[in-house]
């Protein structure tokens, strides 16, 4: 999935292509206002592609650093999933995720968080980031805004 939370509506259409540039297919979506950021609009895309699509999703969205957005790639034979979101004032968040949508921390990752912690609180923090709490918590007012909206399919065209 290809959740764009908040978008100005001039930068929509840019949005659009930079999808259909990635799926090698026109695009169009659906776009509705975002309540969240009054004078944005929101849309949400779901995609079928090769395992890593949802990272050059994400490349070509990141050009337009306005936009705040959240792509999803399930996990396939082989690969594992990912997420990938993009805040305005905090850029990009990457991380690998399970077949069942948890946040995975490999092991050299959780060494540096355990070998860089100085108290009980720090290391709390230092997991909190890299489960992407803080981006959870600042994107669900954004991805509640969104309930019962419309979803655009697409599929990548090889």
């Amino acid at each position: 999935m290809v959740f764009v939370h908040s978008a100005p509506a001039a930068v929509c259409p840019h949005v659009e292509w930079a999808i259909a540039g990635v799926i090698g297919d026109r695009v169009s979506l659906s776009w509705t206002p975002q309540p969240a950021q009054p004078g944005t609009l929101r849309a949400e895309v779901s995609w079928k592609g090769d395992a890593g699509t949802g990272g050059k999703l994400a490349t070509a969205l990141r050009a337009w650093p306005m936009v705040r957005f959240e792509v999803t790639e399930d996990a396939s034979a082989g690969s594992d999933g990912e997420r990938i979101c993009h805040l305005p004032e905090r850029g990009i968040w990457r991380t690998a995720v399970s077949a069942n949508g948890d946040v995975m921390i490999g092991e050299d990752q959780l060494r540096s968080i355990l070998d860089k912690a100085t108290s009980l609180d720090g290391l709390r923090h230092d997991l909190g980031r890299a489960l992407g709490i803080d981006l959870d918590e600042e994107l669900e007012p954004f991805r509640r805004a969104g309930d019962g909206t419309p979803v655009t399919w697409l599929h990548q065209v090889g």
